[in-house]
This record gives structure tokens, sequence and C-alpha cells, in this order.
């Protein structure tokens, strides 16, 4: 199990840790602007921090859709963020090749849940060296997942973590099971849920992805009932205006309040 990710001490008797950020890089004002905020709230209530954007999003639904500013601008913002603020930083990568180059910028790569079965791609981030967290497919039974943390090991690294992003039932829309929390611990590595994109509602007939997220706080306190390990999370200043995921993130006022009640339950919880 992962014990220490630059400056993190992490074990699952302390407080749950936390990556959040915005869904990808739209420019480095506004970047720093999310970054500090989440950074003053976590160090306020302890919350280990990891911040989170992707450098470039090959996931989308309509060829129009914003991709990012640049790989390497984007990732040398990544970097930026890291060195400035000294709090770790991951993000996604969508083929094998990217893996050693992401690695020069980033503490943790981040796999894809479409792309969680795609062993060229997870072997490539092992060897890295880095910290890998992949997503569990939509598609994937919870207990699948140990053959993706197997790859890895495999490959030579066991800095592993998983995160829950829902799984896809019906058309439209994606529902949590929480049972898979508890199984993909079995592993024994981290696991945590992605609160916001489990209230995604993807493949909209605008080709533009919907969300529910006025259900963030409920998501987000079974998760830590259930005895999850971290949460993921995008935030932004104004989702309106985000331009990938804004359908589905939090507002980044409203995220010291969710952050203060997720503690004080983990309080409780810890207690059992």
């Amino acid at each position: 199990m992962i014990n220490s990710i630059k400056n993190i001490k992490y074990t699952n008797k302390n407080n749950f840790f936390l990556l959040a950020g915005p869904c990808v890089i739209e420019g480095k004002d506004v970047v720093f602007e999310i970054a500090e905020k989440v950074q003053e709230i976590t160090n306020k209530l302890e919350i280990p921090f990891i911040f989170k954007a992707s450098y470039r999003k090959a996931n989308r639904s309509r060829l129009d859709s914003f991709t990012g500013i640049g790989d390497i601008e984007g990732l040398e913002i990544l970097k930026e963020v890291s060195e400035k603020l000294k709090v770790p930083v991951v993000t996604d990568i969508h083929s094998a090749e990217e893996a050693e180059l992401a690695a020069k910028y980033v503490d943790i790569l981040q796999i894809p849940a479409f792309l969680c079965r795609q062993t060229d791609i997870l072997v490539a981030a092992a060897k890295t060296g880095k910290v890998v967290n992949v997503k569990k497919g939509q598609f994937l039974a919870p207990e699948s997942m140990k053959f993706a943390t197997q790859k890895i090991v495999e490959s030579g690294n066991n800095n592993i973590m998983l995160t829950d992003r829902g799984t896809m039932f019906g058309y439209g829309d994606i529902i949590v099971d929480y049972r898979s929390i508890p199984e993909m611990q079995k592993t024994g590595f981290p696991v945590i849920l992605d609160i916001t994109h489990s209230l995604q509602q993807p493949n909209q007939t605008s080709g533009v992805t919907g969300g529910r997220p006025d259900l963030i706080e409920t998501i987000g306190k079974a998760g830590i009932a259930t005895g999850v390990d971290g949460i993921f999370l995008e935030t932004h200043p104004n989702p309106a205006l985000a331009k990938s995921d804004g359908a589905n993130m939090l507002k980044l006022d409203y995220l010291e309040d969710l952050l203060t009640k997720l503690v004080a339950l983990r309080k409780v919880v810890t207690q059992f």
C-alpha cells in the first residue's frame, strides 16, 4: 500500500486524502486560483491533498470539444503547481507513449476508466516508477480490477491506487455500487471514490455530457461511510463556464462546506 506520496503521509487510520482540481488545464491563472484555494481548505481541515487536472482530454463526445491548451504547456503548468505549492499532482495519460512524457512533470499517472484493461498503457505507466491511479471501467465488476493491479505489480511497480467512478447499468446514466469499495480494497491498495464523474450523464443528445451536481454531497457522504480511502472531485470557480465536464463539477465556493462535513463523518466512521 502507498504510504507516502511527495509531502503526503497516508495510512487508512488518518483522514481521507483528496484528489481535486479542474477537469482540464484551461490556463495558468484559473489553475492556480483553484489549486491555492483547495490547498488553503485542505490545510485547514488536515486533508492530504493531491492536485488533479488533465493536460489533454482525449475522450470527448464531439470533435469540436475543447481538448487542452497544448501538451507541453499543460504539463509545465502542472509542474509549476507542484513546485510552487509543494503538492503532488496527477494527470491522465491516454497511450503508452504518453507515460514517459507525463512522468517528467507529474507525480501520479492516471489511467482513464475506458483504458483500464489496456495492457500496454498499464505496463508503460508502471515502468516510469510513478504512482499509478487506475480508474475502474464503467463496464467492469470491481473484482476484475485485480488484474489491472497484477499487470502493474508484475511490471515492477507496487505504487498503485484504484478509483471507482461508477458503473453503467442503463443508457446515459451512471450508478455507484458501494460494494465496489471494499471489494477493490481486497487488493491491498488505496481505493478512491470519484464523486463528480460518478454523477455524469454521458452521451446526451446534444453531444455534451450532463450531470447531477446536486448529489455530490450525497455520493461523498456515502463513500466516506463505506470506508473509502480517498475522494476525487473536480471543482471550478464557475462550472457553467468550464471548458470540460462543467455539468457535474462542484462550484469552488462550495468545497469547504462539503469537506468539513466529510471530515466530521470520517471521524465518526473510524470509531467503529
